[in-house]
């Protein structure tokens, strides 16, 4: 711990703690329980959160490994809770196919196997701005994947459908875009263009980490000249407009005919 720089950071409590959890999965390797399930002293949510990457390093290291292949839990032989999608039926006719719900949080498996005769897929990145959608013909809305767009790929009824990305007006916005369309190829986006950039100069704020990428290469060209001059501060120094921000008249003018 000390060659990590360690010792002055962790109070002896969560020295113990370490050494107890990582003893713990040494001697279970493949317990297949959720982390919480561990009889470990004094482990919480919180705590472990903050300490994954080193616990899976320790395990690591205990064990011999040279290589880090895969992720916290499958390094630590944990299971990993199910990944939630957030997701809102737009269409009366589609909600009655799922006992008149309108507002699911569900596994990724289970959504997968709906029986959802979907025409268009909105894909937003923040929560309130899902949240604002009203009724649209054949549509639902997906809220707050982040970069955890790869589960766009399992869901079969969104392949077949008209998707559409709506993401913040910045680095990661466009970085999140160019990664879900290694999902979903066809992925059109809106609203994330220089015109409603300079419409909304007076609500701009700075991007506090830049994504690193230099170019993008599943962008279109126009997406690409955004995101470039984003990065070189053409138009001010880490400028970045939340989606949220855009005025919602025209916002949703510009959603229901992307819908068609």
């Amino acid at each position: 711990l000390k060659s990590r720089g360690l010792g002055d950071v962790y109070k002896r409590q969560d020295y113990r703690r370490l050494v107890d959890m990582v003893a713990w999965i040494e001697k279970h390797p493949a317990s297949n329980l959720y982390p919480r399930q561990l009889p470990v002293s004094g482990l919480d949510s919180k705590w472990l959160e903050r300490r994954k990457g080193l616990l899976a390093d320790l395990v690591d290291a205990v064990r011999g490994r040279s290589t880090t292949e895969g992720d916290f839990f499958q390094r630590c032989g944990l299971k990993a809770p199910p990944q939630l999608i957030r997701l809102r039926i737009l269409d009366d006719s589609l909600r009655q196919r799922v006992g008149g719900l309108d507002d699911i949080s569900a596994p990724c498996e289970q959504l997968a196997d709906l029986d959802l005769p979907v025409s268009n897929v909105f894909i937003v990145e923040n929560l309130q701005t899902g949240l604002a959608f009203d009724d649209l013909p054949g549509s639902i809305v997906i809220m707050q994947l982040g970069y955890g767009v790869d589960v766009l790929g399992r869901l079969p009824w969104a392949a077949k459908a008209h998707c559409v990305y709506w993401g913040d007006l910045d680095t990661h916005g466009f970085a999140i875009l160019n990664r879900a369309r290694s999902y979903l190829p066809e992925l059109k986006s809106v609203l994330m263009d220089e015109e409603t950039l300079q419409n909304h100069q007076d609500l701009w704020v700075e991007e506090k980490d830049q994504h690193s990428a230099e170019t993008l290469p599943l962008l279109t060209d126009p997406e690409q000249a955004v995101y470039q001059a984003i990065k070189c501060n053409a138009w001010g120094q880490n400028v970045r407009l939340e989606q949220e921000r855009i005025t919602w008249g025209v916002a949703w003018r510009t959603l229901q005919q992307a819908a068609g």
